[in-house]
């Protein structure tokens, strides 16, 4: 089966094989060897863990087939959908606003496992079969604080106000309905404000 490189981040390389995804964390030259190596491997078993334990909640991730930590590798299922930044300009604002609610939804879930993704936005979430997925918890911790939470939606806030500036109070509004299922949702408001506010003043 060929495998074709379909993108390349500063951290990993992509790889589809069939419906397989592969994620190669690549070396860093800039890197000791050894600090390298320790770093890539220790990143890609956090990654891995985060995705199994989402999929084991319920959260819309995608499957992890195989881990390879002396490549440095995870292979997992391919979700072949769309993602949510190219779809937004193309919808009419019914539709945008049914989606938003449920990326909400899907967040609340994650925050509600105390699962922080920290780089949600809307080029980590892909729409299959009327679905929310979230990709590339390469950034992902594991959490109970209520800052980290709402440092997860701040970094949300600023990507879609920077992606989708037209359709952003829409799509936030739409948004927080969705996360209004999350327990601790009012704390995290809060914090979110607070957070917005401090960061205005510094």
């Amino acid at each position: 089966m060929v495998m074709e490189l379909i993108a390349k981040g500063a951290e990993a390389s992509l790889y589809l094989e069939g419906n397989r995804l592969i994620k190669h964390r690549i070396k860093k030259g800039y890197r000791i060897r050894e600090i390298d190596t320790k770093l890539r491997k220790s990143r890609t078993q956090r990654e891995a863990k985060l995705l199994e334990n989402s999929r084991r909640k319920g959260i819309s991730v995608p499957r992890v087939y195989k881990v390879d930590l002396d490549e440095k590798k995870i292979v997992m299922e391919f979700i072949d959908g769309k993602l949510i930044k190219d779809l937004i300009p193309s919808l009419p604002d019914s539709e945008i606003e049914r989606i938003a609610e449920k990326m909400g939804e899907t967040i609340a879930k994650l925050h509600g496992v105390n699962i922080i993704h920290n780089d949600l936005t809307t080029s980590n979430m892909i729409l299959k079969n009327n679905e929310v997925f979230l990709i590339d918890f390469g950034l992902g911790v594991t959490s109970t604080r209520i800052e980290d939470k709402a440092m997860d939606m701040v970094v949300l806030k600023k990507s879609l106000s920077a992606a989708h500036i037209d359709k952003f109070d829409l799509i936030w509004d739409s948004l927080l309905r969705g996360y209004r299922s999350l327990g601790e949702y009012e704390e995290i408001l809060e914090r979110i404000a607070t957070i917005v506010k401090r960061a205005r003043y510094t």
